[in-house]
């Protein structure tokens, strides 16, 4: 009987648990069965136009990245319905942007607590070190033990100085910087101009003739500077101040906005060359009308002492090679100076003239003779070569032609005025398989227009004045160079396919810059371009052509010299006007 009504009791209770445990799992798929939605099921992958996940805040320019950042009309449409292929193509591409640029500052982060760690295993492996061998050495004595002790130690404590006078620098240079505060200065010219800068684009003053007001940063230091800085800025802009507690810095995390380089709007900088570089960072916030600014510095540190060599010029020969077609009278004027310079005040110059034609070649070698005679200058070489002038092909030959070992070679024109100064500098800013020199010679004007008129026009000598109204920095020419022979030809040459005028330098300028060695480009002050009338000959295909007009133009005057000269007449008929209104005065 007790076993009967044991048996009903467990079946009783059984049957509550099956009943119990189907009630709990209809609950559980009641509970946890996803919503329906008519989406694809690509959009539980892909994020929407103008999300902020977490995940995807980019730490550098995105590629295809809409300008302004902002979602139109359009865009919050087709985030509410289906996407279609292009959208999620160009979604893709910014992730994939935005992902690479994170997993690079992440590496780059990673490297940096690296050496951080290894710096400070180093300074604790010491103190240990130290530490042992004061413990150890009881038979030395206890105060040569104090001494190690003390000495290791010392490394320790001078290692914390040296850190800590390097902070209080660079606290001094930020001090120093113009930023939370002005400077009183002298004049309009006095304060440093910013530049602004956007994701794609510069935007300058200080230009020069070959760049553009508005212009993508062309050299890769100045890519990656900008690069770095937006780096920075959107880190620290993503990252919880270590000031905050766990529980604010948490909150944040959640409800606060990610930044991504579309978020970016502007930039200001502006380098002081004693302090440092300051940016000014603007971004979007959350709402239309809210920005973020943030106001980064890069301070200067100080000066180190790279390299202290003693550099003897003394056996250093130059060869100076001139190609040449008729331009006789020119000739005797540049070997007038030639003759000063080169022989009796420097002389360590070989010439090499290589002449085109026939026409006016016997002048030119009366020329040389009467300098040789005159001066017992011996150190010369005329070449002649019956064909069309071409640049390039005159002074390959004239490279070439050189039988005396690794000269050092100074490309030259008839129309170049040279001082003994800048023959220094040529050997100085040139070594054999390291450096070539691409110096910026300063181009003389129409002296008819810097003077008003022929007759006032004082010797060449005496025009040769660095101002604004006499010339300019000629930095888009490439002619001139100063590089070892060796360098000429491992290089490869000139291109002696090019024809008359222009084009051959600057392929070799391009080779130089796509090879290992250090091209020194800096303009100098004892090399000039003398004015003469140039001339475009109708021969020469378009692309030439039009950098000879260009060159043309920038030759002739100042912008404000060509003015008054497009104006003269509005000028001279102010001058009839003012004389016959005040007679008395004139």
């Amino acid at each position: 009987m007790l076993r009967r009504g044991l048996l009903t009791w467990v079946s009783r209770v059984g049957g509550l648990l099956v009943l119990l445990c189907c009630s709990l799992s209809l609950l559980y798929l009641m509970t946890c069965s996803p919503p329906h939605s008519n989406n694809p099921p690509l959009s539980h992958v892909l994020p929407h136009a103008g999300s902020n996940h977490p995940s995807l805040g980019g730490t550098g320019p995105v590629v295809g990245a809409r300008p302004g950042g902002t979602r139109g009309a359009g865009d919050a449409a087709q985030s509410r319905g289906p996407p279609v292929a292009p959208s999620y193509q160009m979604l893709l591409q910014e992730r994939e942007e935005q992902h690479r640029l994170y997993i690079s500052s992440l590496k780059k982060q990673i490297a940096q607590l690296k050496e951080d760690l290894q710096e400070r295993s180093l300074q604790l492996k010491r103190v240990q070190e130290s530490l042992k061998t004061a413990a150890n050495g009881p038979a030395e004595g206890r105060d040569g033990g104090a001494e190690l002790q003390g000495g290791g130690f010392g490394e320790v404590q001078g290692a914390k100085s040296q850190q800590s006078d390097l902070q209080e620098f660079l606290r001094a240079q930020l001090s120093k910087a113009e930023i939370s505060s002005g400077t009183r200065l002298p004049n309009e010219y006095g304060v440093v101009p910013f530049e602004s800068f956007t994701l794609q684009k510069m935007y300058q003053l200080e230009m020069g003739l070959t760049r553009h007001p508005e212009e993508k940063p062309v050299r890769k230091d100045k890519r990656d500077e900008l690069g770095e800085v937006l780096e920075a800025a959107l880190h620290s802009l993503n990252t919880a101040s270590s000031h905050q507690d766990n529980r604010v810095a948490a909150e944040k995390t959640q409800t606060s906005k990610v930044y991504t380089p579309s978020d970016f709007i502007e930039g200001i900088s502006r380098t002081e060359r004693d302090k440092g570089t300051l940016y000014e960072l603007t971004f979007r916030g959350e709402s239309s009308h809210e920005f973020r600014r943030l106001v980064l510095f890069r301070p200067f540190g100080p000066l180190m002492k790279v390299k202290n060599e003693r550099m003897d010029t003394t056996n250093i020969m130059i060869n100076i090679i001139v190609p040449l077609s008729r331009r006789a009278d020119k000739f005797k004027q540049f070997m007038h100076n030639f003759r000063e310079v080169c022989v009796r005040q420097d002389g360590r110059v070989h010439l090499t003239v290589v002449y085109f034609g026939k026409e006016q070649m016997s002048e030119v070698r009366s020329t040389l003779e009467n300098t040789s005679r005159e001066t017992s200058f011996k150190n010369y070489t005329l070449l002649q070569l019956d064909e069309e002038f071409s640049r390039g092909r005159g002074l390959d030959v004239g490279a070439r032609a050189w039988k005396g070992g690794n000269v050092l070679l100074f490309f030259c024109d008839v129309d170049i005025y040279f001082t003994a100064d800048f023959l220094n500098t040529c050997r100085l800013n040139t070594q054999p398989g390291k450096k070539v020199f691409y110096p910026v010679l300063f181009s003389q004007y129409n002296p008819a227009l810097i003077y008003g008129s022929p007759e006032h026009i004082p010797p060449v000598e005496q025009q040769l004045v660095i101002k604004k109204d006499t010339g300019f920095w000629r930095d888009f020419g490439f002619g001139m160079t100063c590089q070892y022979r060796s360098d000429f030809i491992n290089i490869g040459g000139f291109d002696i396919d090019i024809k008359g005028w222009g084009g051959e330098d600057v392929h070799l300028y391009r080779k130089y810059l796509h090879s290992n060695l250090l091209v020194v480009r800096a303009p100098s002050r004892g090399l000039f371009h003398l004015w003469h009338e140039k001339h475009c000959a109708d021969e020469l295909p378009p692309d030439q052509y039009r950098m000879c007009m260009q060159s043309k133009a920038m030759n002739e005057a100042s912008h404000g010299q060509l003015g008054m000269l497009f104006f003269r007449h509005e000028i001279e008929a102010h001058l009839r006007k003012q004389k016959l209104q005040n007679p008395k005065k004139t």
